[in-house]
């Protein structure tokens, strides 16, 4: 009987093999944990900006800059290094809804948050969006955030495309003291 069962063992790792092999050979990078953010499965009391928002700047938040109106917060999943949420410290889910003070203070920090992001990574370009409603992707549909993320010549090589694999160079951690550290001096 004990033969049986290793005999089954083998068969098991041979097919899990043929699965990794097919159709191209490839490394995987298993990320168990993204599943509870994927899937939704945290469930989480209120929303995300707004906590942050009530609370002074702080790892815990990932929040590194706030305005009068607004707030710059790290992507805990960033597409690459010093990729930045920018968004309203109000609850407000519409652009149209935003009062004429707190739409200009929002996209002056917008450009304020591209000037730090310039300095510390000198980047070749930026992605800069805003996934208004459910139906445009927004993860978070009743807090309006735009992404702002730093772009450079070939960061998107063959690892995403081809390994289906997305490599950051830095933890978020470390983007997030520099970034604290930029607006601090900024302010001094």
């Amino acid at each position: 009987m004990a033969a049986v069962k290793k005999k089954n063992n083998s068969k098991k790792k041979s097919i899990n093999k043929k699965v990794l092999d097919w159709p191209n050979k490839r490394n995987i990078l298993f990320r168990p944990n993204r599943k509870k953010y994927v899937r939704r499965m945290i469930k989480t009391e209120g929303c995300v900006f707004c906590r942050s928002a009530k609370n002074e700047i702080s790892v815990d938040t990932l929040c590194v800059y706030k305005t009068k109106y607004t707030q710059v917060v790290l992507n805990k999943y960033p597409y690459n290094n010093g990729h930045l949420l920018v968004l309203p410290l109000d609850h407000v889910g519409e652009l149209l809804n935003l009062s004429p003070e707190r739409y200009d203070d929002l996209h002056r920090t917008i450009r304020h948050t591209i000037k730090a992001i310039q300095d510390i990574y000198q980047p070749s370009g930026y992605n800069i969006g805003l996934n208004n409603g459910t139906a445009a992707g927004a993860g978070i549909p009743d807090h309006l955030h735009y992404h702002v993320i730093p772009r450079w010549g070939g960061d998107l090589n063959f690892f995403p495309l081809i390994a289906e694999t997305k490599v950051v160079i830095e933890t978020v951690e470390e983007s997030y003291t520099m970034f604290l550290n930029y607006f601090k001096k900024e302010k001094e």
